[in-house]
């Protein structure tokens, strides 16, 4: 079982259903996706006037009391570096080969560059079908068939991440998006001085990111964050839009573009250098 598989997935919900774009580029498992808020409730009945006060109060002690938000606070940030590029030119030229492919939804041309021992770990392990061909197990781990098939979306977003860091249960092989480097007792600190969970944090694409005031993306910048870990404080029944809710190192609550954060623990294709050239040798997460 892999570090990733442990990780909770709260933050990747968020991610995903605030900015579809940050839903193709970390290969998402739709079932994460929170639920609508007040979506789906039963229509209010008619009542005699007199019984409603009751029929009220005992509703109100029936639904779970929500607790207040915790106050933002200062945090002492823990930093990052930029994750592993893959050096080896093959695998450049291997991505932008697959990048034409997804674009094109080649499913026959796909299917020279997945490996016939693909592998599929889930957290209860490897969920592949021995029996069919890799390109069928990894048409069903990522969605390439039915109507929407936004697995083609996830694999052209997958060939411009020029990342990789190794599997360790598996000789040779590279999986992505890379994790950036950090000290993980820095982390488990963070989230136990700051009673939250590690699953809480993400971290900024890129140094220099903007937060705004408000969930408008022309609201006023009030900081700028560095590369380290940002707590991530959205409702998880909050209606998605293109902003997240966070609260800085200087206990500043604002907003950023969700597209601008990731999350650890998300799911990665995995890579394999072969005789013939670069195969996609499998997939670390679960289906929906």
């Amino acid at each position: 079982m892999t570090p990733r598989l442990i990780a909770a997935v709260s933050i990747t919900s968020l991610l995903l259903a605030a900015a579809p774009a940050f839903a193709q580029s970390q290969l998402p498992r739709p079932g994460q996706l929170p639920p609508a808020g007040g979506q789906g409730a039963p229509p209010q009945q008619q009542r005699a006037p007199a019984a409603q006060p009751q029929q009220q109060q005992q509703q109100q002690q029936q639904q779970p009391q929500q607790q207040p938000a915790a106050a933002a606070k200062p945090y002492k940030p823990v930093t990052i570096t930029a994750p592993e590029m893959v050096k080896d030119p093959s695998f450049e030229a291997f991505r932008k080969q697959l990048g034409a492919i997804a674009e094109k939804k080649d499913r026959k041309a796909l299917a020279g560059l997945v490996a016939q021992n693909f592998f599929w770990l889930g957290e209860k392990g490897d969920k592949a079908d021995k029996k069919r061909s890799g390109l069928d197990n990894l048409a069903k781990a990522i969605q390439l068939d039915g109507k929407e098939a936004s697995g083609w979306e996830m694999l052209g977003a997958a060939s411009a991440d020029p990342t990789g860091m190794p599997f360790p249960d598996r000789k040779d092989t590279i999986c992505a998006p890379a994790d950036p480097n950090f000290n993980p007792q820095e982390l488990e600190a963070l989230a136990k001085a700051t009673g939250t969970d590690e699953a809480d944090w993400a971290f900024p694409t890129q140094a220099g990111l903007e937060v705004h005031s408000g969930p408008q993306p022309n609201s006023p910048v009030i900081e700028k964050l560095g590369l380290h870990f940002v707590l991530v404080t959205q409702d998880q029944n909050a209606e998605p839009g293109p902003m997240l809710k966070i609260v800085t190192p200087a206990g500043k609550t604002g907003f950023v573009p969700a597209e601008a954060l990731s999350p650890l623990g998300s799911d990665q294709l995995c890579y394999s250098k072969e005789a013939g050239g670069w195969k996609i040798s499998g997939f670390v997460g679960d289906d929906q």
